[in-house]
Formats: structure tokens, C-alpha cells, sequence
């Protein structure tokens, strides 16, 4: 075991990543974002006496007159359309409950589930009894949101070959904030991974599969190679890295992180060390910014 002093800390700064605009605001919740009452009000903003107030600790986005604070660190929403990764936690009454990193879990139908082979069989009992032979608590899940309703509940739905359970792999749970807006959420890297970046913040990461088998609802009990156990351990690790310094997750960061961390010789398991974390997070912003 390897004890650090605080005293012995490098001083922690602020990294900020190459590509901010030297225009963000940031804004702290009670300050005035504008005096002017002609700017419509937005998520994470109200008004009194006049002014527009911040609700939350954020940055400030404007469209035309529509001002918003999107917050630094929040749970997740929800938005139709989105795709996920879920934890279940629930079976029953003809759908799974699942976690989404949310402050209410979320629901999956049965009827919006494809079964296996593409079979298009109505939902009756025997399908229902089934359930735990598709997706048993604790399973892990890609799926869409199909509908966020009143009470705040998200709708899910699983319905191409596209979504459905994830096999042997891990879980790294980070702040929706931090995650790069993409409408293509998984991706193949090179170092023979596969990662889903759930909108949620929930990441995936697995080894590769045939994209155009798709996912499934049956256990693989194939053997994942030491080497390709080895870079998903390390590309865990890096994401932790990238998070805890505020680095805006996306494929291009998490690869640089992965390749400095081996041009830099760095041992998987020292990753996790508070300096070396630092180190990654650096030659990741250098990085991007050179490309």
C-alpha cells in the first residue's frame, strides 16, 4: 500500500480543456445572468425583481432570446430518443424496472422488447413467465428512451437488433455532463474494445462484437483473451482519470488517454494514483489539441 501525504500533493489547478470558449460564463446559483426581461427563461433559471437568477451551478447557453444553465454535474433527464445503458433491478408485471443513473428508474415493456430471432409473437403469459430467461436482475442493457412521462418515468424500448443485453464486460458510471453529444454511441476502437456511451453516463465496455449480428439476450461463455481484459481495464481507468479532471468524454479523448498512458509506461493498476491521473488528463487536452 502506497500512502501520499496531502502536503506532498501537486497543487490542484483548474485544467481546462483547449477547446472551451474563452466566452463561457460560468455562474453560481443566486447570480444574475441578465437585467433585462426580454430574454425568455430557460432550464436552471427563474426570475425575481426583474432579473433572471441562476437555479443551479453551470454554464450559460443561449439561443436567440432562450437562456438556459446547464448545470456541471447533474443526474440524468431524459430525452426521446436517447440511447442508454441500463442496470435491471426489477422483473415483473410484464416489464423491467432499470437503473439509468436517474433519480427515478426507468421502465421496459415487454411489448417494446424484440425477441429473440426477430420473432414477432403476441406478448401473452408464457412470454411473461420467460422474462427472466431475456433479462434477470442485474443484467446489463442497451436500450432507446421512447417516451418520458408525466410523473417523470422514462419509457424504453428495445425493438431492432441494435439494443438489447450487453455480455461480459464493465461499468463505469460517470456525470451525463461530461459526455460529448453524439448520435452514433457505440463504437468499435482500435485497441479491440467496444464501448456504448450510454447518454446517461453510464459507459460500457466490452470486447468487440459482429456489429451486424447485433446484440442478444443469450450469455456468452467464450473466452475474453488476457490482452483485450487487459486494455479494458485500462481504458476504465483512463475514463476515471478524464473525469475526475473534468475532460469531456468522447472516442477521440478516451483513446488519447489510452495511448498516453502507454507511451508514458504506465502500469495499469497505477492509473488510478492521484498524480498519474493528473499526468493522463494533461496528455489528453495536449493531445487533442495538437490534432
Amino acid at each position: 500500500m502506497e500512502i501520499i501525504l496531502a502536503s506532498e500533493c501537486p497543487p490542484q489547478e483548474t485544467l481546462m480543456a483547449p477547446t472551451a470558449s474563452s466566452h463561457t460564463r460560468l455562474v453560481t446559483p443566486g447570480e444574475v445572468i441578465y437585467e433585462d426581461t426580454s430574454y425568455m427563461r430557460g432550464h436552471g433559471t427563474y426570475m425575481e425583481d426583474g432579473c433572471q437568477v441562476a437555479s443551479v451551478a453551470g454554464y450559460v447557453s443561449q439561443v436567440n432570446r432562450l437562456v438556459t444553465v446547464t448545470p456541471l454535474r447533474q443526474l440524468y433527464q431524459g430525452a426521446v430518443g436517447d440511447t442508454i445503458v441500463g442496470r435491471v433491478t426489477q422483473v415483473g408485471g410484464g416489464r423491467w424496472k432499470l437503473d439509468i443513473n436517474s433519480r427515478l428508474d426507468a421502465e421496459l415493456k415487454l411489448v417494446n422488447v424484440q425477441l429473440p430471432g426477430a420473432e414477432q409473437r403476441r406478448k401473452n403469459v408464457e412470454d411473461e413467465r420467460g422474462m427472466r430467461d431475456l433479462l434477470s436482475e442485474g443484467a446489463l442493457v442497451c436500450v432507446e428512451v421512447q417516451k418520458v412521462g408525466q410523473d417523470g418515468v422514462l419509457r424504453l424500448a428495445a425493438r431492432t437488433n441494435k439494443f438489447g443485453k450487453l455480455g461480459q464486460g464493465m461499468l463505469v458510471s460517470m456525470s451525463p455532463s461530461l459526455l460529448v453529444r453524439d448520435k452514433q454511441r457505440m463504437h468499435d476502437l482500435p485497441c479491440g474494445a467496444r464501448v456504448v456511451f450510454g447518454a446517461n453516463g453510464y459507459i460500457f465496455l466490452g470486447p468487440t462484437c459482429d456489429q451486424e449480428q447485433g446484440l442478444s439476450y443469450t450469455d456468452s461463455d467464450e473466452e475474453v483473451g488476457v490482452e483485450v481484459r487487459e486494455s479494458l481495464a485500462r481504458l476504465s481507468n483512463c475514463l476515471r482519470a478524464l473525469a475526475k479532471h473534468s475532460v469531456m468524454i468522447s472516442p477521440t479523448s478516451i483513446m488519447a488517454a489510452h495511448d498516453a498512458s502507454i507511451q508514458l509506461n504506465i502500469p495499469v493498476k497505477d492509473l488510478l494514483k492521484g498524480d498519474v491521473m493528473r499526468d493522463i488528463a494533461i496528455a489528453t487536452l495536449q493531445d487533442i489539441a495538437d490534432t
